[in-house]
């Protein structure tokens, strides 16, 4: 297996957390497995790693109940068709994935939208599923215009995605620094929660949320005019992260360049 593969038990409701190498950028999916079903939360950005994720979760024995797409960065969502199960997101995250139109895989194969599209709607609220409450919150400014975040209050575990990164650089392309520190103020606020698994790195706990604040903070005083400079600085103050790429692409929405 290429990615990176961690169990977190529960009791009635265990989660897989798949991490995709450096070169994916570290992207995970979540299997979410409880008593009778698997529900995957986003859908990895090579093909090739969401079938790895797929065929880890068939190993599990359940169907696949559902996919459900957090937000509408394509690293989240191209591999949506690959696990043969109805695709939900909030309408904004389902709406702004059908505008950007096809995508294309790592080796240059094109990914139709039809193909990546959610067609079925998450409302956010309490919902059971399985016998295993869930509640699904929409969060709007941070690194995403719109992102959903599942919290499991019997387990403790919150399903932050890309409004929490563990050691792994940060994607600035929507330029909302402090829409992002404010999402991070409100998950971190709410303590009932052990569990935090992120979008980008490996499951940690509620520490990782100072590490976020850190880096944020940095990132505020780092940006400036010269993509490359800030890529260098930011690195010199996080050298043991990985997903220094991330670094580059947003780069390229901020400053119009993968570097500079």
């Amino acid at each position: 297996m290429n990615g990176t593969i961690t169990v977190i038990d529960k009791g009635a409701v265990r989660i897989h957390s798949y991490m995709a190498p450096d070169d994916s950028l570290n992207v995970t999916t979540q299997l979410i497995e409880t008593p009778a079903r698997v529900i995957a939360v986003d859908a990895q950005y090579a093909l090739a790693y969401a079938d790895e994720v797929v065929a880890y979760a068939r190993g599990l024995g359940k169907p696949l109940d559902r996919v459900i797409i957090t937000h509408a960065h394509p690293d989240h969502f191209h591999g949506a068709a690959r696990f043969g199960a109805p695709v939900y997101a909030l309408a904004a995250v389902r709406e702004q994935i059908a505008a950007q139109g096809d995508g294309q895989d790592p080796t240059g194969a094109v990914i139709p939208v039809a193909d990546m599209t959610p067609t079925m709607e998450v409302v956010p609220g309490p919902q059971v599923i399985d016998g295993v409450p869930f509640v699904f919150e929409a969060h709007h400014g941070g690194e995403a215009p719109d992102e959903l975040v599942i919290k499991l209050p019997e387990q403790g575990v919150l399903v932050a995605q890309d409004l929490v990164y563990h050691a792994t650089h940060l994607f600035l392309g929507n330029n909302d620094v402090p829409g992002w520190t404010k999402a991070v103020e409100q998950l971190a606020a709410d303590t009932a929660y052990d569990t935090v698994l992120p979008g980008h790195g490996l499951p940690a706990g509620p520490e990782v949320f100072d590490q976020l604040r850190r880096y944020l903070t940095d990132a505020g005083e780092l940006l400036g005019d010269d993509g490359e400079a800030y890529k260098q600085a930011i690195t010199a103050r996080h050298p043991g992260f990985g997903g220094a790429f991330l670094i580059d692409i947003g780069n390229q929405y901020l400053f119009g360049t993968g570097n500079a």
